[in-house]
Order: structure tokens, then C-alpha cells, then sequence
């Protein structure tokens, strides 16, 4: 009898045993997985007292085993955190959730020997018979903050470098730029000089051509008329030696204006002319002028000076206007025939210019050559045999651009040519 209950006995304790197995194997398996856990768990209730904390988490805060059970969660937050953080923990409990704390802020811990570490801490909730529990989840981030640091570094002196970088590009760009425009303008100077080199050397070989020409008749006129000259002793041949001697006066005249041009065009493109204005009394200056011109007249021909304004004094160069006026009135009376008169007048305007006019009764230019008359070396159709550089217009146009003037011209074929010089005398 006493067996059979003892074999009942065993039969029904084991079949208990074997039925709680499984559960026994699951709270095995979940004190493993509290103890053994690579984070922080601390599980709390309600009230946010500590009821139990895994390793991990004893290990994180210093604390010995089992020490923190029954203290206040707050026990590990910085004192500058508890006031907030206990009200904000008893919210929670209101309305307890899986949660992640301080989304997007820098959360603190505090260990047990005062000293702070930055934390991850995540939140979640179970209820048992016992009552509702909350469980944190808690990581130390140090290195990974510290490490965060160095990368926020290290991206600071990328973005340094990197504006560095671009300020030096910016600079460099900029420098290059500032040598390309240097080069272009090197370029644009090489390219004016090498013009100015052309226009020099074709200067040189006109001149050598025009010279050779313009040089061989009047001193073929003067070899020979000094021959001859030399034949008329007698006093009754004395008409024929002054003759010889005038051909002689004219062509010494015309080899001085043939050098007086090419030695102007000189001063012109080496900027050796300059304007240096000083008082001239107009009306003076004109018949000085013409008187000088008189022995460049020909037979018969007459210069008639005129000038119209109150007062005769103005300020301007000096040997500019005169270079004008020599050049204007040679030009008449070479393209003249012999008994023309010669008109010439000065003008004081009211708008403060002094406006020159000088009109011939010649040879006049032809309308085709007209739109040229002011180019070098240029010499109208008409001019034959007449002696000349195709200069003299050209350098007149300069004298009177530097002076801030105006040349312009009228002229009829076999009528005459009017040239009017407008200079302002408030500029000079």
C-alpha cells in the first residue's frame, strides 16, 4: 500500500515537473538574456523606483551588485536634469510607450563617482501580476560622440580647405586673368608697335621715293641755272641773271618745304609737337605771314589779308598757326596761275573761335579725289607737274586736331579751292 502511493506520488510530481519544464527553460533563458545583454536594462516602476538592473548597467554607472535596487532613477541623472526630468517621467507613466528619450538632444548619466558620460537611451513598457514596470535601454555613446567630434572636425577642416581651396582658385583665376588681359594688352601694344613699325618703314621708303623725285628737278634748276649765271657778266645781261636767280630762290623754297614736311611728319610720330598756347595779336601775325609768303607769289599774284572782329589779340601756339597758314597760302599760290588773287581772313566769332579762310581762284581738285585729300602722300590727279609731297594737307589736319580744331574744304575744278581752319581760342 505504502509503495503504491509513494509510486503515485513520484508519477505525479513527475508529470508536474515535466509540465512546467518549458516555462521554467523561458524564465532561464530571459534571466540569461537580462544578465548577459551587451546594453544597459534598468527596469523601474511607476514611481521611477529601481527594481532591477542588469551587469551591464551596474557596470556603466559603478555601482556594486544589487546596490541601486530601491533607489530613485533620478539617482543617475545629473542634479541639472532631475527637476525636468521627473516630471517628464511621470507624463510617461501616464502614458507609458516604446519610446527613444531626447530625440535630437544631448543626454547625460551620472555615475556613481560624480563623474558624466554621454548616454542612448530608449524606453518600453510590461505589465505583470505585480503592476506596471517601465525598462531602459541605456548605450554609452562616449566614443562614439568623441569620435562625432573628430568627424565634425575633420569635416570643418574640409570645409576650410575646401574654401581655401576656392579662394586660392578664385585668386589664381583671377591673377590668370589679370595676365591674359596683361598679354592681350602686350599683344594689342606688340601689334601697334609692329603697325607703327610698318608705317615707319613705308614712311622711309615714300620718303627715299619722293625725295629722289621732288629732289632731282629743283636741283637740276639750280646746277643749271648756276652754269648760266655764271655766262651773264655784262651789265646789259642783267634781266637774265636775276632770272636765273629767282628759279634759283624758288627752287631752294621748294626743297625747304619739301624738308619742312618730312621733318613735321617726323615730329608728328615721334610726339615732339606740342601745344604751348601764348598771346598773338592776330591781325599782325597775317600780314607778317603774308609778307614772308610774297616771295613764293608768281607773276601777278596778289595775297589780300582781311580780318573782322573787335580785338585782335588771342592765345594760341604760335608756330602751330604759322605751320597753317604757311601751308594753306603755299598751296594757293602754287595752285594758282600767274596774276590770281589770293584771298585771306581771320574772324573773331562770337562762340569764341577764330575761324581762318583761305581762297584761291586755282587749278580747284577733282570731286573723285576730294574724300583723300587729307591722306599721306596722297596728290590729286590735277597736280602734274606742280612740285610737292602729298604731305603738306596731312600735317596741316594735325596742327590744327592738336590745337582741338577743324579743317573742311570747298573746291570746283577750274575755279578754286576755299579752305576753312575753325580753332577754338577758349581751349588754347
Amino acid at each position: 500500500m505504502l509503495l503504491h502511493f509513494l509510486n503515485h506520488g513520484y508519477i505525479c510530481m513527475k508529470t508536474r515537473i515535466e509540465k512546467d519544464l518549458p516555462m521554467l527553460k523561458e524564465i532561464e533563458m530571459l534571466d540569461a538574456l537580462f544578465k548577459h545583454a551587451t546594453e544597459g536594462i534598468i527596469v523601474s516602476d511607476k514611481k521611477g523606483i529601481i527594481i532591477m538592473v542588469n551587469p551591464i548597467a551596474e557596470k556603466l554607472f559603478g555601482y556594486e551588485k544589487d546596490e541601486l535596487v530601491g533607489s530613485v532613477i533620478e539617482t543617475l541623472i545629473p542634479k541639472r536634469y532631475t527637476g525636468n526630468h521627473a516630471s517628464t517621467r511621470e507624463k510617461y507613466a501616464e502614458n507609458p510607450h516604446p519610446r527613444s528619450m531626447g530625440i535630437g538632444m544631448d543626454l547625460y548619466a551620472l555615475r556613481k563617482d560624480g563623474s558624466e558620460f554621454s548616454v542612448e537611451i530608449s524606453l518600453s513598457n510590461f505589465k505583470t501580476s505585480a503592476g506596471d514596470f517601465i525598462m531602459s535601454f541605456i548605450i554609452d555613446i562616449t566614443e562614439r560622440k568623441i569620435q562625432d567630434v573628430e568627424i565634425k572636425k575633420a569635416h570643418e577642416e574640409i570645409r576650410n580647405l575646401n574654401i581655401e581651396l576656392e579662394n586660392r582658385v578664385e585668386e589664381r583665376t583671377e591673377e590668370l586673368a589679370q595676365a591674359i588681359n596683361k598679354l592681350a594688352v602686350s599683344k594689342q601694344e606688340l601689334m601697334r608697335a609692329l603697325e607703327k613699325e610698318k608705317e615707319l618703314n613705308e614712311l622711309k621708303s615714300r620718303f627715299v621715293t619722293t625725295a629722289s623725285h621732288e629732289f632731282r628737278t629743283p636741283l637740276a634748276t639750280i646746277l643749271s641755272s648756276v652754269s648760266l649765271i655764271s655766262k651773264y657778266n655784262l651789265t646789259e645781261e642783267a634781266d637774265k641773271r636775276f632770272k636765273h636767280i629767282n628759279r634759283i630762290k624758288s627752287s631752294v623754297n621748294n626743297l625747304t618745304e619739301i624738308l619742312n614736311d618730312f621733318l613735321s611728319l617726323s615730329r608728328f610720330e615721334e610726339g615732339g609737337i606740342r601745344n604751348n598756347p601764348q598771346e598773338i595779336n592776330i591781325v599782325k601775325f597775317s600780314n607778317d605771314i603774308s609778307d614772308e609768303m610774297k616771295a613764293m607769289l608768281k607773276d601777278g599774284q596778289t595775297i589780300v589779308y582781311k580780318h573782322n572782329g573787335s580785338d585782335p589779340v588771342i592765345k594760341m601756339d604760335k608756330q602751330l598757326l604759322k605751320n597753317i597758314f604757311i601751308n594753306l597760302l603755299s598751296n594757293a599760290i602754287k595752285y594758282s596761275l600767274e596774276g590770281k588773287e589770293i584771298l585771306f581772313t581771320t574772324d573773331n566769332e562770337i562762340s569764341g573761335n577764330i575761324r581762318i579762310t583761305i581762297k584761291d581762284n586755282g587749278i580747284g581738285i577733282p570731286e573723285s579725289d576730294q574724300p583723300l585729300l587729307f591722306e599721306r602722300f596722297f596728290r590729286a590727279q590735277n597736280a602734274g607737274n606742280i612740285q610737292g609731297t602729298g604731305l603738306g594737307l596731312n600735317i596741316v589736319k594735325k596742327y590744327v586736331e592738336l590745337l582741338e580744331g577743324e579743317i573742311s574744304f570747298v573746291s570746283k575744278l577750274n575755279i578754286g579751292t576755299t579752305f576753312v581752319v575753325i580753332i577754338p581760342i577758349k581751349n588754347n
